[in-house]
């Protein structure tokens, strides 16, 4: 029988407050739900506006504790609720002046299971996210859920080959990209990269990207997320550009192992050759 996961994701515009962001994203995932996904994952830091357009320490007060913070336990009754798996990007507070970008992996059950910390961190104009945020520094792990092994990958990470290999390499079926990026900055890398990380590393991609303009600055995000399968193929359409989206759609995981035995990518791997890599 084909194992076939039934995934979602969401692309929302910023309500103007943390309790009704959340409050959308719970209905949304009712509906994902509804129509039988078994796991879903949101937008980076989905439960606050895209505060790294400005650099101002008023905005420390959107990062709470993970998982022990309101929005991770919160999540975890939704998934209880739900029988969902959720994965929830959220401005992780470690301990005072110990912030992360981060994302929690919640059980179909509410079991927490982990969480990844994003590791590449930008600095320019629009993404001043060094003020905030110190490097990931837990690895990329692979979470065993119940709808397979899940991987986490965030936002800028994404233009750094090395940890979506690392996330195949743990076994990997499914990875979670959460992103915040605007217009005019890499709208045509938006569908470039993560199709070729689906085939170089051969599982599927949730690339999911926020929408519309906020009130901390000038950044456009252009939504069209989109699911990706390890042959690189949209699985179905993308969502829209300028609105709010819940995508739904069957993922096929056999595709995983018939394209690791067609290409045969990770045999002719040559670790032995990659130690120039890693030198500073």
């Amino acid at each position: 029988m084909a194992q076939v996961v039934r995934a979602a994701l969401v692309q929302a515009t910023w309500t103007g407050d943390t309790e009704s962001m959340i409050a959308k994203h719970e209905e949304y995932a009712r509906r994902a739900a509804a129509e039988g996904a078994k796991i879903i994952g949101f937008q980076e830091v989905f439960n606050a506006p895209y505060f790294c357009q400005v650099q101002e320490p008023e905005h420390y007060r959107w990062a709470e504790a993970v998982p022990d913070g309101p929005t991770v336990r919160r999540m975890q009754d939704l998934a209880r609720e739900t029988g969902m798996v959720v994965v929830v990007p959220v401005f992780e507070l470690e301990s005072e002046g110990f912030y992360y970008n981060t994302a929690a992996v919640i059980d179909a059950d509410g079991t927490y299971l982990g969480k990844y910390r994003k590791h590449h961190i930008p600095q320019v104009k629009g993404f001043w996210e060094k003020y905030y945020f110190r490097p990931g520094n837990l690895g990329w792990p692979v979470f065993d859920t119940a709808v397979g092994r899940i991987g986490v990958y965030i936002c800028y990470d994404r233009h750094f080959p090395e940890g979506w290999r690392q996330l195949g390499l743990a076994g990997a079926q499914l990875v979670y990209n959460p992103s915040a990026t605007h217009r005019g900055l890499s709208a045509y890398l938006w569908q470039l990269e993560q199709p070729a990380a689906a085939v170089a590393n051969e599982y599927f991609i949730a690339a999911i990207n926020r929408i519309g303009q906020e009130e901390y600055g000038d950044n456009d995000f252009y939504g069209t997320s989109y699911f990706v399968d390890p042959r690189g193929r949209f699985v179905g359409d993308v969502a829209s550009d300028k609105e709010e989206e819940l995508l739904v759609r069957d993922l096929d995981f056999d595709l995983i192992k018939e394209v690791r035995d067609q290409w045969a990518f990770y045999r002719d791997r040559r670790p032995d050759a990659y130690g120039g890599l890693v030198q500073p």
